[in-house]
């Protein structure tokens, strides 16, 4: 069995121990087991530590229970039996410490303001980390409610104590959740504001997590899911978010309290001008129809005539308005193309008097350019790749659709 040395001191980051085994994980991976160790395992919604054992790297630590804790090193393995001193990133542990710490605040929190508002799972993620927590009615009010209660818990300055308690004493205490471990447990305890069993890396006044923050939430299969981050996350998240600030007002010229508004009024501008842009593309499709119109193919029957065409960098929307300008025309078929670089685009549409379906026609065509695509009868829409085949595929399609009538 390890000694756990972080449950008593989250602030410990080197130490001496013994190696007491060395095997290989599933991996392959060098795996070293201590009769004592700092570095936290993976568990309880918190990543292990990193660090140093030795001259090796630590990579990762897997909590084996009973069993103690096993290290998975990189780099020269040391002697079974060796005294080696480990590092532990201080770094790393510090930002875990200040999320697991805030989690505990923030998730009383809500039991305070809410009553019945259990936290059901954390999750310590590499940016950010979440609780899902049994809250009715939640709101952007009852959250950021709560995100100040637990801001005025971190500056308060408050201690956390570690306790090591028997299960009878532990029954006799208002712990915010229950244990599922048996016999003696370890509780967190945040002065005057929270108990509760936990295994993890805790700070030792509440002032160390600095701050909390909610970044959103969302409901998640009947729980309130809350994306928060403590600390260093903070500050981190923060000039991400006044980088992206900036930058935004200063594509407007403006100072960053003011990108809000502007980006508003733009963003209706731009709607404005996308409603008087579509206006005249239907106006410009049907001149352009016209002009195709008259570059027509004689159909197999005196009634139809084909429009064919290939242009260049043309998405499909344009196409299809183009189409559908065409076949406003009694008896006309639309067989259009667009290429780029990358892709070839096809629309095939018919006037409700021609024959032919476009949708078989066209699904023909998109297995040449080795695409896919599909539709109605009278409309279809598709494309691939095999961008230097498009000419030979349209001529096809002509003709095929020529021999069937």
């Amino acid at each position: 069995m390890t000694e756990r040395l972080y449950y008593h001191d989250s602030h410990l980051t080197e130490f001496h121990a013994r190696v007491v085994g060395i095997a290989e994980d599933a991996a392959g991976r060098v795996a070293v087991m201590l009769d004592r160790t700092a570095f936290y395992p993976t568990g309880g919604g918190q990543p292990g530590d990193t660090g140093t054992l030795g001259a090796a790297r630590v990579v990762e630590c897997v909590d084996e229970d009973e069993a103690g804790v096993r290290h998975i090193i990189e780099g020269t393995t040391p002697q079974l039996g060796a005294r080696v001193e480990g590092h532990v990133d201080w770094l790393r542990r510090l930002d875990h410490l200040q999320q697991h710490t805030g989690q505990h605040i923030l998730s009383q929190a809500f039991i305070q303001l809410f009553g019945d508002a259990p936290t059901r799972a954390f999750r310590m993620l590499e940016r950010a980390c979440e609780i899902d927590v049994d809250l009715r009615d939640p709101s952007n009010e009852r959250i950021e409610e709560a995100v100040e209660l637990a801001n005025r818990i971190i500056w308060e300055d408050r201690p956390v104590r570690v306790r090591h308690v028997s299960a009878e004493e532990a029954a006799a205490l208002p712990l915010r959740k229950d244990s599922a471990r048996e016999g003696n447990l370890r509780i967190i305890e945040i002065e005057n504001f929270d108990l509760s069993p936990c295994g993890g890396t805790h700070a030792a006044r509440t002032g160390e997590v600095g701050i909390v923050a909610v970044r959103s939430w969302e409901r998640a299969k009947g729980l309130t899911r809350v994306e928060f981050i403590a600390g260093g996350r903070v500050l981190a998240d923060y000039r991400r978010a006044n980088h992206t600030g900036r930058a935004v007002a200063a594509l407007f010229s403006a100072g960053r309290d003011n990108a809000l508004e502007l980006v508003a009024r733009s963003l209706e501008e731009n709607k404005t001008l996308l409603r008087r842009l579509r206006t005249l593309e239907e106006i410009a499709a049907r001149v352009e129809a016209e002009e195709l119109i008259h570059t027509a193919t004689p159909g197999g029957d005196a009634h139809t005539h084909i429009v064919t065409h290939i242009f260049a960098d043309r998405d499909a929307e344009s196409l299809k308005r183009l189409a559908l300008s065409i076949i406003a025309r009694p008896g006309h078929i639309a067989l259009l193309g667009s290429r780029d670089e990358h892709t070839a685009r096809l629309v095939f549409a018919r006037a409700a008097d021609a024959s032919g379906d476009m949708n078989t026609l066209l699904r023909e065509a998109c297995t040449l350019l080795d695409g896919r695509g599909g539709g109605r009868p009278d409309l279809a829409q598709g494309g691939g790749t095999k961008v230097e085949n498009l000419a030979g595929v349209l001529q096809t399609a002509l003709s095929r659709l020529v021999a069937t009538q």
